[in-house]
């Protein structure tokens, strides 16, 4: 049957005529209303809206579920992010106003102050800015590499996580002790 024969059965049928309101079923109530309202001030409104939140249930939040490797590798990832991103802005925003706030953040002056530090100082401080950065690198190309649907299964997850764990801690000491 063609296009327009279907048509012409649907409207024929009287259907298409079953779907259109009537002047009648527009203009008549859909309900009627059983609950009364009351005029409140805003302090007694105000009262009942803690009354009515204090006899809610709480959600239990995160409070019932057992930590995991995924949750810590998730919530490191995106501090790790903020941190590197937020800690480039930063020096960025300070390198540019430097000169009108009498700061010397010239490369010549930052490797004189981080020379004059004790070894141990520039391996924590060192350590402190490499850690995040390779964590964040490291756990990228791991999400990379799942995008390409490989390491999904739960067996796959963990040992990626872990490998991403240890090669961010090797990766962040080489580069601290360099």
């Amino acid at each position: 049957m063609s296009m327009m024969n279907m048509r012409s059965a649907f409207c024929r049928s009287g259907a298409l005529n079953a779907l259109r309101p009537t002047p009648s079923s527009i203009l008549r109530p859909m309900g009627i209303r059983t609950v009364q309202t009351q005029n409140l001030t805003h302090d007694e409104s105000l009262q009942l809206l803690y009354k009515q939140r204090a006899a809610r249930p709480n959600s239990p939040h995160l409070t019932i579920y057992q930590p995991q490797l995924t949750w810590y590798m998730s919530a490191a990832h995106r501090i790790t992010g903020c941190a590197v991103s937020g800690g480039l802005y930063a020096f960025a925003f300070a390198y540019l106003a430097s000169p009108y706030i009498g700061l010397d953040l010239s490369t010549t002056s930052l490797a004189a102050s981080f020379g004059a530090l004790a070894p141990v100082t520039k391996i924590a401080i060192k350590s402190v800015l490499a850690f995040p950065f390779t964590f964040h690198s490291w756990n990228g190309i791991r999400h990379l590499i799942w995008d390409t649907g490989s390491f999904l299964d739960l067996k796959g997850v963990y040992r990626t996580g872990y490998i991403v764990l240890g090669v961010s801690t090797v990766s962040a000491v080489a580069l601290a002790l360099y």
